[in-house]
């Protein structure tokens, strides 16, 4: 399903998205009509499009585009909202901008999700506090990842700091307390959820050399939610440590918000 302002995506908005590829977006999880932090994903829609646009957009008219969009759609979809103009040009980007709202559905995956093995690499998205469609050296850094026999790649900066996943942030235990590396990364909607409900988290400096003292390490997201990461690098860490149950329980008795 893909409905842009509400109707059939036109071939030629479409074409303006894959060419320019100049936007921004936030995925969630619906369940039933519902949505676990709605209200941050809308945040995020609202203040993203005016750093990428310098323009507002109406969060009102959001909730009316996804509800259309999941008029038939099963009980459990991941709907993308995509937030882009298709007549500003590649010539001109500093135009004045008139966002269009891209809605699209893609059927759930299993919750909850695999372990996963990740790879560090040497890596910063453009722009690391927007959720912005540039998701090209992303997905090549995870696509090497996956070349050489891992799941993804987890991203280190220029002073061998973590800072986050390719599209998810990345969270540590260290025996005693939930550490969230600072640094230059994406606020996700699932990280500030967590951060609600569960007491004694921190956000300090992850070196890469810090990873082998660490208890057990999680990515989170919003089609995912918590899911445990067995390998970094050549460092092994357990797939069944006893805060990844905490951390999901926390996080599903979050009351859900209706679209």
């Amino acid at each position: 399903m893909a409905e842009l302002n509400g109707r059939p995506v036109p071939l030629a908005a479409l074409q303006a998205l894959g060419l320019i590829n100049y936007g921004h977006f936030t995925t969630m999880l619906v369940r039933d009509g519902r949505v676990r932090g709605l209200s941050h994903h809308l945040d995020r829609l609202v203040r993203d499009c005016r750093l990428v646009f310098a323009a507002e957009l109406d969060p009102v008219r959001i909730r009316d585009h996804v509800r259309h969009a999941l008029r038939d759609a099963g009980d459990a979809v991941v709907v993308r909202v995509t937030v882009f103009d298709p007549d500003l040009g590649l010539g001109r980007p500093g135009a004045d901008a008139h966002p269009h709202v891209l809605v699209t559905t893609r059927p759930a995956g299993a919750v909850p999700p695999a372990p996963m093995r990740v790879r560090t690499v040497a890596y910063q998205r453009d722009s690391p506090q927007v959720k912005h469609v540039g998701l090209f050296g992303a997905l090549h850094v995870r696509r090497q990842a996956q070349r050489a026999g891992f799941d993804d790649a987890l991203f280190v900066d220029a002073a061998s700091r973590v800072t986050e996943g390719a599209t998810w942030n990345i969270g540590f235990h260290d025996g005693e307390r939930i550490v969230w590396p600072a640094g230059d990364s994406l606020p996700g909607v699932t990280m500030r959820l967590l951060r609600q409900v569960h007491e004694g988290m921190i956000t300090a400096s992850v070196d890469r050399a810090d990873v082998s003292g660490m208890r057990a390490a999680f990515a989170t997201n919003s089609a995912i939610g918590v899911r445990p990461i067995t390998v970094i690098d050549d460092v092994e860490l357990p797939g069944d440590h006893p805060v990844f149950e905490i951390l999901r329980s926390e996080y599903e008795g979050i009351p859900l918000e209706d679209i």
